[in-house]
C-alpha cells in the first residue's frame, strides 16, 4: 500500500498473513522514486499477540528506524477502518502505542513520553539536553528515534540541504539524529522543517513534530499543547503525563502487487 500523512509519505506492507523475508533489502530497493515506487519510511505490518498489529519501520536507505509517527497513524487508520472500531493498539520498538479515531477524518497516536536524559535520547556525553554545546544551541529529545531541534528565526531562510546531514552525523549523536528547525508564529503556533536521518528531506514527520513541540515547552515558547505547520500540512500536538499525543490527517492511495521481475531483480 502506498500512504502519506502530510506528504510524509510510505510503502506499507501487510505481512500478518504471508511472511516477508529480505525486508531490508526490499526496502532499499522501493525506495528508489524512478525504478520503484519511493517513499520517506517503509513500514511492515506483522502480526502480534498482545497488539492489532506489529510495526517495524525503515528508511529510504534500508536501515532500520525506530518509530514513525506519521507512518503509524496510517495504519492505525487502516486498521480501523479494516475492522469498525475507533481504536487500535500498535506495537513498534517504541513500545506499544494507542491510536484513535480523533474524528473529522483525523487520527490519534499517542507516541510515549519524552525522553530527556542525555543517556536515553542517546548522546555520545552527559549535557544539559536543553541547551546542547552545539553551534544554535539545539535542544535533543528521545522520542524512541533521537532528534535535535533549532529554534530560528526564519526556518524557511535556512538551507535545510546542507544543513540536515551536517547535523545528522554530528559526533554528539553517536546514532545520528533528525534534525529540525523551527520559529514561533502565534502563541502555542510553530512553523517546522525536518531532514529525517537516513531519507533527507520531508514534507512532515510525526516523530519530529512531538519532538520540537516537547522542546518548545522546556524552552518556555509555547504550552504543551501546539499547532504546528510543516511542509506538507497542519499536526497538532499534546504533550501530556502519559505521553505525547499526535493528531492529524492520513491518505491511503493505491494498492499494489510487486511483480515477479521486480522481485527477481533483488
Amino acid at each position: 500500500m502506498k500512504m502519506h500523512g502530510l506528504g510524509n509519505d510510505f510503502v506499507v506492507v501487510d505481512a500478518r498473513h504471508v511472511p516477508v523475508t529480505a525486508v531490508d533489502r526490499i526496502a532499499r530497493a522501493l525506495g528508489d522514486r524512478r525504478r520503484a515506487v519511493g517513499f520517506d519510511q517503509f513500514a511492515l505490518i506483522e502480526p502480534d499477540r498482545e497488539a492489532d498489529a506489529r510495526l517495524t519501520f525503515y528508511n529510504a536507505d534500508g536501515s532500520l528506524s525506530a518509530t514513525c509517527g506519521n507512518a503509524t497513524r496510517c495504519v492505525a487508520r487502516f486498521l480501523m477502518d479494516e475492522t469498525g472500531s475507533t481504536a487500535a493498539l500498535l506495537r513498534t520498538e517504541r513500545g506499544l502505542l494507542a491510536c484513535a479515531d480523533a474524528g473529522d477524518g483525523l487520527t490519534r497516536v499517542n507516541m510515549g513520553v519524552p525522553l530527556l536524559d542525555w543517556s536515553d535520547v542517546p548522546l555520545a556525553e552527559a549535557v544539559d539536553t536543553l541547551a546542547l554545546p552545539i553551534e544554535g544551541n539545539p535542544v535533543a529529545t528521545g522520542m524512541g528515534n533521537p532528534h535535535c531541534t533549532f529554534f530560528v528565526d526564519d526556518v524557511d531562510a535556512v538551507d535545510l540541504a546542507s544543513f540536515g546531514p551536517a547535523h545528522e552525523h554530528h559526533p554528539m549523536f553517536p546514532e545520528r539524529t533528525n534534525v529540525q528547525v523551527a520559529h514561533l508564529i502565534g502563541p502555542d503556533h510553530l512553523r517546522m522543517r525536518v531532514w529525517e536521518r537516513g531519507t533527507g528531506i520531508t514534507l512532515a514527520s510525526g516523530s519530529s513534530s512531538c519532538a520540537t513541540a516537547v522542546a518548545a515547552a522546556r524552552r518556555g515558547l509555547t504550552g504543551r499543547s501546539v499547532t504546528i505547520e510543516l511542509d506538507g500540512g497542519t499536526i497538532q500536538i499534546d504533550w501530556r503525563e502519559d505521553g505525547v499525543h499526535m493528531t492529524g490527517p492520513t491518505v491511503h492511495v493505491f494498492d499494489g502487487v510487486l511483480t515477479p521481475d521486480f522481485l527477481g531483480s533483488l
